[in-house]
């Protein structure tokens, strides 16, 4: 799987604009609001459309993604990088 570079810090993404993915399964106890919300798109395929890196803080930086997902609505969505497996 080819790389890309995100942004001036010269991290790396896992995943890259095109790439065909899964939204992973929600964790069963203890759900989140944020995992609430995605977890009617748990185990869909979708594409990935755009992605950014940030970092909240200096030593912290992490991605995330826009997804676009693989069905007759073909919602939008923004995943983090843990929230996503190829």
């Amino acid at each position: 799987m080819r790389r890309q570079t995100g942004g001036k810090n010269g991290m790396e993404s896992k995943f890259h604009v095109g790439q065909k993915i899964k939204v992973k399964q929600v964790r069963e106890q203890n759900l989140s609001l944020r995992d609430s919300s995605i977890e009617p798109f748990a185990g869909r395929r979708g594409e990935i459309t755009d992605y950014y890196w940030i970092s909240p803080s200096a030593g912290q930086s992490f991605f995330i993604y826009t997804v676009r997902i693989s069905d007759e609505n073909r919602k939008t969505i923004v995943l983090h990088e843990d929230e996503i497996e190829s």
